[in-house]
């Protein structure tokens, strides 16, 4: 068995892998930005509440979000070396790309801001955490739209 066969043979596991580490990786790009709004908002009315949201935070982060973005990282790039699966010649992969390449500075975004609040030192409202919480929303759109559409 050639490389080419054993890359088609395990494309199949590689997508539903790629799948679930999206779905991850979403609902905690999704959770961390809303669980910001309320660590600010809860701040000035419970003070006891801080190392709380910052140990969630933090799990958030560590145990779901950067294995979850890893995951989709290693079997994205899996499926697109993967033989004839994508046409380069199209519009389509490289805008998934741009929209994943931004997904990804949002999530380290999202580790700088948890960093701030872990040391006291958020500057961000929560009316922009909110605002902030529709970019992974816009950037999931062009992948979806990308990937279905293949334009």
């Amino acid at each position: 068995m050639d490389l080419t066969d054993w890359m088609f043979t395990l494309y199949p596991y590689a997508k539903s892998l790629h799948i679930m580490a999206v779905l991850s990786w979403m609902a905690g790009l999704f959770y961390l930005p809303r669980l910001f709004v309320y660590h600010v908002e809860q701040a000035e009315k419970v003070p006891e509440s801080l190392p709380i949201f910052v140990t969630m935070e933090d799990k958030l982060h560590r145990l779901i979000m950067r294995p979850a973005m890893m995951a989709t990282w290693g079997a994205g790039l899996f499926m697109a070396a993967t033989p004839g699966i994508v046409d380069w010649s199209a519009l389509w992969p490289w805008s998934k790309a741009l929209a994943v390449v931004g997904m990804t500075w949002f999530h380290y975004w999202l580790l700088m801001r948890q960093r701030a609040f872990a040391a006291g030192n958020n500057q961000i409202t929560g009316r922009g955490y909110r605002m902030m919480n529709e970019v992974p929303t816009l950037l999931m759109v062009v992948i979806v739209v990308s990937v279905i559409f293949k334009f």
